[in-house]
């Protein structure tokens, strides 16, 4: 519960929500700082802060790669979240509108 708490706290900031959502699209292979600085017009001071806060709350991950660094998705907890949200979905019966059946998405 702590976890998810705060993995929620920080992605209900607008720009975390955006960078995290990016880092998402680029698989295990992540993004730098540069080239997500570039897509954000975001000061260095500014996205290191929310670089730091998201990987604070378990949700991304850093890896130095000669002098840059590359920010990735830490998708064992992003699928951990999604499970704790999901986990008494509809009373167990967790099909949504269209037929999808959440079981198969979502480990329990």
């Amino acid at each position: 519960m702590k976890q998810a708490v705060e993995a929620l706290g920080s992605l209900s900031q607008e720009s975390r929500l955006r960078v995290f959502r990016f880092l998402v699209t680029q698989g295990p292979e992540g993004a730098s700082v540069g080239t997500i600085a570039e897509k954000f017009e975001l000061p260095g001071a500014t996205l290191s802060f929310h670089l730091n806060n998201l990987k604070q709350a378990g949700l991304i991950q850093v890896q130095r790669d000669g002098r840059s660094l590359i920010y990735s998705t830490d998708f064992t907890q992003m699928n951990a979240l999604l499970a704790f949200l999901m986990k008494d979905c509809c009373g167990g019966r967790c099909t949504i509108p269209g037929g999808v059946d959440l079981n198969k998405i979502v480990r329990r």
